[in-house]
């Protein structure tokens, strides 16, 4: 099961303790003040990760804190620095702090965020003699590390995303554009989380079927449409052993509207699955309905291997432009 949100808190490191001590050895019975200052909490950072399963860490932990300062000790020891604690998200990860509500984008595999930073080590009591107070019996305690409640929300960041009604045979037609090898059916929602591979250097992603009324939550239809936010093109495709295509069309289209209607400017290429299963005078129709719908259209089978090069050339030209 792909995890693509998660609500976590976040915590970082509480600073070490000063330490109280006095120097006391064979030669020295009243020494001064030697308390060492309590080490620095380790501070939490995210960092992207190409690895779209990376969430699912978060499925069942719901905390992750990085490790205290240690106290300081006598003869002015400093306590050791808490480890820093670095979480690693999938790329394309909203991250919203939710008290405030202001959020960011995780977007490369480089760059370490401070999500929150390790509270400062205490003084220990060297640190507080003077000439009025000689002999210090106090140390300062280690300041709390920042805790934040943080959401986390994946948008897959694929170049291409293949739409449609569910069994419209996107899961195929990616396993034969690219080496992926998604789950195959004949009936509906067979695809319960997106997919991905990879055609040339451009990735595809097979978004599971959208249904109508999939982007208020029907059918899990709005954990998935996000991941076609991201996308640069849309491959849509329509099944030729339906009675309706331009329905089937409308449906999907409607809730990309409804969902975020920025995704109905994205260029678009309206794909005619199974060729191989209708006769010619159901295809010889169908065209004209795909020619109303978008001029951008072509018909396919996965056992052609001639329009599936086809396929191919048409997808590539979108990026030539």
């Amino acid at each position: 099961m792909l995890i693509d949100e998660a609500t976590i808190i976040i915590k970082a490191g509480k600073g070490g303790n000063g330490a109280v001590s006095f120097r006391r050895n064979a030669q020295t019975a009243r020494g001064g003040p030697d308390g060492g200052n309590g080490g620095n909490g380790g501070n939490v950072y995210l960092q992207g990760i190409n690895d779209i399963t990376a969430l699912g860490e978060f499925r069942y932990k719901k905390e992750v804190h990085a490790e205290d300062g240690i106290k300081g000790g006598k003869k002015n020891l400093f306590g050791r620095n808490g480890k820093d604690l670095i979480v690693f998200v999938p790329l394309g990860t909203q991250v919203t702090n939710t008290k405030d509500l202001q959020s960011f984008e995780i977007t490369t595999l480089d760059d370490k965020v401070l999500i929150a930073k390790g509270g400062k080590g205490g003084r220990g009591n060297n640190e507080f003699k003077s000439a009025t107070v000689q002999a210090p019996k106090f140390a300062e305690k280690g300041e709390p590390g920042e805790e934040k409640r943080l959401y986390f929300e994946m948008k897959l960041i694929a170049d291409i995303g293949l739409i449609g009604l569910p069994n419209a045979g996107k899961s195929s037609l990616l396993s034969v554009l690219t080496n992926a090898h998604p789950k195959i059916g004949d009936y509906p929602f067979t695809t319960l989380e997106p997919n991905l591979g990879v055609m040339e250097r451009f990735v595809l992603a097979d978004i599971p079927g959208l249904i109508e009324g999939a982007s208020q939550g029907k059918g899990l239809g709005d954990k998935f449409l996000r991941h076609v936010e991201k996308t640069r093109v849309l491959i849509h495709c329509l099944d030729l052993l339906s009675t309706d295509l331009a329905g089937d069309y409308q449906t999907v289209r409607q809730e990309l509207k409804q969902y975020n209607p920025n995704l109905l400017g994205k260029k678009e290429l309206l794909v005619l699955t199974k060729a191989d299963m209708v006769d010619q005078e159901t295809l010889k129709k169908s065209k004209k309905q795909a020619e109303k719908l978008n001029k951008d259209y072509l018909v396919v089978s996965i056992y052609n291997p001639d329009e599936l090069v086809t396929l191919k050339a048409k997808i590539l030209e979108f990026f030539q432009n």
